[in-house]
């Protein structure tokens, strides 16, 4: 059995300011690690669903929240 950071590919990567950055495209952006990049089809909605396992106390005090979907050109 394959561990959840390896399937179906690596676990995204944080940026060296500890943020993560995951793009949704149809493409995958040049210089994007895999992990880092979902595959989106033309034409098709699609919703976020974000899990955490474990959550830290910051985010029951709502002192952490994840930020909104930006456009990145």
């Amino acid at each position: 059995m394959r561990g959840y950071r390896s399937y179906p590919s690596a676990a995204a990567e944080a940026g060296s300011d500890g943020a993560t950055t995951v793009h949704f495209s149809p493409e995958q952006p040049k210089g994007v690690a895999r992990g880092n990049w979902i595959q989106t089809m033309p034409g098709k909605g699609w919703f976020v669903i974000l899990r955490l396992y474990s959550p830290l106390e910051p985010f029951f005090t709502k002192q952490w929240r994840p930020s909104e979907i930006e456009l990145v050109k």
